[in-house]
């Protein structure tokens, strides 16, 4: 056996998108960082030995302009790029790539830490070190780190330093949340295993194990959705162990699973009931995938209320949005159906208290075992939402090191430098504008070759009949005079509209009524209806027109998408076929849908008068996500004009080192990881592809930077040597199928 010490400035524990995420984020801020997976590949829960979907904040279209940014971003992006079948080999290289890629980080795969070192009282802890077991290496390795961060879901290192944790459902009576019971108890979600399945283009037989489960003598097949076509998440109700401790049971747990789904694969197989003759097994898990263990205690416990109320922690450092998403104990034993949920009406926010231990100065955690009560945990606990609490928590790590403080210091102490860190690294953070001093392009004047003003849709792709309600979003900037709608009519009608605005920024809903309206259609089809309406609100912000259903009349989809444009379905139907009773119809975001349209498709539409709401002063705004208005520089379409360029200027010349470049990529769309669905294109079409970034010095422009091919939202360019210039111009010469360019932000640094 081999003993070794590594030494570095944070340990994270934990090699899942929580682990990933941090580690990344706290090597990019300068810091050294040992990352420790028990596991062969990278990724937890998402990694091809589990292959669950990476669900986050969109609730898989749920929420609009809701994908994370940052570091899950990218990994989104990136995924799409190279795998955009979700193939989950290769999305475990994706993984490994982006942490191979940050000279920072050591890589320790297969090592198992199950020894913690740690000193002080009980209620004032510090970790000493860790040390692990790399299996097939008989190598232990003990790891000394300033920092430490607990990702590994379970909550091991913590609980073996003594940290404060608890386990279960609270009582009601704890922090008042309408979904908890009465009295507190150990039940947690169970644990699951996912199955694939293909067509081997032949007749293929199945011969069940001895331990497969007769599911017709179970529930299962009266209270589950079965079809010989799903496999993947499509079974993540395969669950079971919430009665049971989900970790020293777990090979109980496991066993129980594996004859579930053998016995689902003979009832698919073999009651002659499904068209399965030709289908056969290509994949069984192994590994459950846990849902829930313990959860610390921090210097702050998110709830349920917390969520409902989206509340504007100002301490907030992440966000989520997936539902509350619960479980019955029984998992797929239960009579009941096999989730409920609960949405907000957007977002909401994750406060860096939740992210750090109340008693072990030197402990951070991210993942499924932050500091949250059981029903609030039930929508933190998705790997997107995990991964972008990761990056808080590696951010919040790496400032602590720097400082010399601790976690709670950099609450108490650095807030603000945080959250300023966490905005220029493009974390997922809503709300927050940047105050950064050191960007010089915050004292540039700000202009452009041009900027996008009129704001319609006008080539029709197919009529959408007006049966039910639609909505339409879009930006006003300063107002909303006069709107015109192409529509079919089959006779002389009228088309009624309503105006609400959207209450909170964040929100992209209907919330309060400013104003009724209507149009007059006449018989005849393709025509443009006029409706006035005169709706100039204090500030910019967006509108949701509502469409009343009317049978006489069709509006026209449009094939043509526009940023800061969506439409909406209007149906009081729940948003999940699969479980109907356990969604609430008086969501507003489950009540109003774009998944029957598509994400890209709005309605045809005229908006008037012209808009200000891509002026080129929104690349320089302070936003970094839409948040009451799209934020950022759109230009007039470059077939008309060639290129596109944002130009900034300043009083005196200025030495510039540094550009930073956020473009658009779509917030909106819904990727994902794995075979959930198939996004139509590998790059972002509103990506800019090809692009310069000019110094205008002694008098003529210089190129200082050209890039070609580009597919990524965030671009870092450091020059050669620092220019000193007077102007300094991004020409944007092509995209990646967009009209115009499109800029979130520019950051310049001396």
């Amino acid at each position: 056996m081999r003993n070794e010490t590594v030494q570095t400035d944070i340990a994270v524990i934990g090699g899942g998108l929580a682990g990933v995420n941090a580690a990344i984020a706290a090597a990019r801020l300068g810091r050294t960082v040992a990352l420790v997976q028990n596991r062969p590949v990278l990724g937890g829960n998402s990694s091809s030995e589990v292959r669950v979907w990476v669900c986050g904040a969109t609730g898989h279209g749920t929420h609009r302009y809701a994908r994370e940014t940052g570091i899950m971003g990218e990994l989104f992006v990136e995924n799409q790029y190279r795998n955009p079948e979700g193939n989950p080999y290769f999305w475990d290289l994706v993984l490994l790539e982006a942490v191979r890629a940050e000279k920072n980080i050591q890589l320790f795969l297969n090592t198992d830490v199950h020894e913690v070192e740690a000193e002080g009282s009980e209620e004032d802890r510090s970790i000493v070190s860790v040390t692990g077991w790399m299996m097939g290496s008989e190598r232990r390795i003990r790891f000394e780190s300033g920092m430490y961060l607990d990702c590994t879901g379970d909550g091991l290192v913590g609980f073996l330093a003594g940290a404060k944790f608890r386990l279960g459902r609270e009582a009601r009576h704890e922090y008042n949340e309408e979904w908890a019971p009465e009295t507190p108890d150990d039940i947690t979600l169970g644990s699951t295993i996912l199955f694939y399945s293909k067509d081997a283009g032949q007749p293929v037989k199945y011969v069940p194990p001895s331990f497969a489960k007769d599911i017709t003598q179970t529930s299962i097949p009266i209270r589950r959705v079965i079809r010989s076509g799903d496999s993947g998440c499509h079974y993540w109700w395969i669950e079971w162990g919430g009665e049971l401790d989900t970790v020293h049971e777990n090979e109980r747990i496991r066993d129980e699973l594996w004859s579930v789904i053998y016995g689902i694969w003979d009832y698919i197989k073999n009651s002659g009931q499904f068209d399965a003759e030709n289908t056969t097994l290509e994949w069984v898990g192994s590994l459950p995938g846990k849902r829930e263990y313990r959860r610390f205690v921090g210097d702050y416990v998110l709830n349920q209320n917390d969520i409902l109320a989206q509340r504007e922690f100002e301490d907030r450092v992440a966000f989520g949005g997936w539902s509350i998403d619960l479980h019955p104990p029984q998992g797929m034993y239960a009579q009941e159906s096999g989730s409920k949920h609960l949405y907000t009406d957007g977002v909401y926010h994750v406060p860096f208290r939740s992210l750090y231990s109340a008693n072990v100065s030197n402990l951070l955690f991210a993942g499924r075992n932050i500091s949250a009560t059981h029903v609030a945990f039930g929508t933190t606990r998705v790997m997107a939402t995990c991964a972008v609490i990761g990056e808080a928590a590696g951010t919040g790590a790496a400032l602590a090191v720097q400082h010399g403080t601790t976690p709670r210091g950099v609450y108490r102490e650095r807030l603000a430098e945080l959250q300023q860190t966490l905005l220029r690294q493009d974390a997922s953070v809503i709300g927050l504008r940047s105050s950064d001093e050191a960007d010089l392009a915050r004292r540039a004047a700000v202009s452009s070759s041009g900027h996008l003003r009129r704001l319609a849709l006008e080539a029709p792709a197919e009529p959408y009949p007006l049966k039910a309600d639609a909505g339409l979003l879009l930006p006003v900037a300063p107002e909303l005079a006069e709107l015109e709608l192409l529509a079919d009519a089959v006779e002389d009608t009228v088309l009624e509209v309503e105006v609400w605005s959207t209450g909170r920024p964040e929100n992209y809903v209907p919330h309060t009524l400013e104003l009724r309206s209507t149009g007059t259609a006449k018989a005849g089809e393709r025509q443009w209806v006029k409706i006035p309406l005169g709706w100039a609100p204090e500030e910019a912000q967006n509108a949701f027109i509502v469409v009343k259903a009317n049978p006489q009349l069709s509006l026209y989809l449009s094939d043509q998408p526009q940023t800061g444009v969506i439409a909406f379905h209007h149906s009081a139907a729940p948003a999940s076929a699969q479980n109907p009773e356990n969604y609430r119809s008086d969501q507003p975001v489950v009540e109003w849908t774009m998944r029957e349209l598509g994400a890209r498709r709005p309605f045809c539409f005229r908006a008037y008068p012209e808009t200000n709401a891509f002026t080129p002063e929104q690349a320089v705004n302070g936003y970094l996500r839409p948040y009451g208005q799209p934020h950022l520089w759109v230009s007039e379409p470059l077939a008309s004009r060639g290129e596109a360029h944002l130009e900034l200027s300043w009083p005196e010349p200025v030495t510039v080192s540094e550009v930073q470049l956020v473009f658009n990529d779509d917030v909106n769309e819904d990727l994902i990881n794995l075979h959930h669905h198939r996004t139509p294109f590998e790059i972002i079409p509103e990506l800019v592809r090809d692009y310069r970034i000019e110094g205008f010095v002694n008098g003529s422009w210089q190129a200082l930077h050209r890039e070609e091919g580009n597919r990524k939202r965030k671009r870092v360019h450091r020059l050669d040597a620092p220019v000193t210039v007077e102007r300094l111009q991004l020409a944007v010469e092509q995209t990646n199928g967009s009209r115009g360019a499109e800029v979130v932000e520019i950051r310049v640094y001396g």
